[in-house]
């Protein structure tokens, strides 16, 4: 039976891999009873796609192959403390561990920088450093009208 540590070393030996390769130094796994369902690393800059983080990737590896956007019952192992966005899609997507191995800080000290993030996340939405403004027409509501009274929904 493999310990969080082996497959921490798992996660930190594909983010090794991956900067060789020319990626991020990020990785993440997600295991679901003692196998690792999938993997994923840091692909931003070759896919250009900044939403291509470690965790995202391996989310979307595992939700694909296990057939389900609830990972309940997952566990995720990431090379480094999530950021504000890999941190929501764990939420969303239900794992139910989260385990990682570099803080936020040490990502930081390398050049990769989330503080802003979190600081803006806590701000206003007025002052927040992209301007923000809701804007309400007369059918805004309607999708949310709809769904709440639709009986067949699945939700999520």
């Amino acid at each position: 039976m493999n310990t969080h540590e082996d497959y921490m070393k798992i996660a930190a030996d594909l983010a090794e891999e991956n900067v060789r390769k020319g990626g991020g130094p990020f990785s993440a796994i997600v295991v679901k009873d003692g196998e690792v369902v999938a993997t994923g690393c840091n692909r931003v800059t070759d896919k250009h796609d900044p939403t291509a983080h470690a965790e995202v990737e391996a989310i979307r590896r595992a939700t694909k192959k296990l057939g389900t956007y609830d990972l309940s019952g997952c566990t995720i192992y990431a090379s480094c403390e999530p950021c504000p966005m890999c941190l929501g899609a764990i939420y969303w997507a239900r794992l139910e561990n989260l385990y990682f191995g570099n803080t936020r800080q040490d990502a930081a000290a390398i050049g990769f920088d989330d503080e802003f993030i979190y600081q803006e996340l806590e701000k206003p939405i007025n002052q927040r450093a992209i301007p923000t403004k809701q804007i309400v027409t007369e059918n805004i509501k309607q999708a949310f009208k709809h769904w709440s009274q639709f009986e067949d929904k699945q939700e999520y």
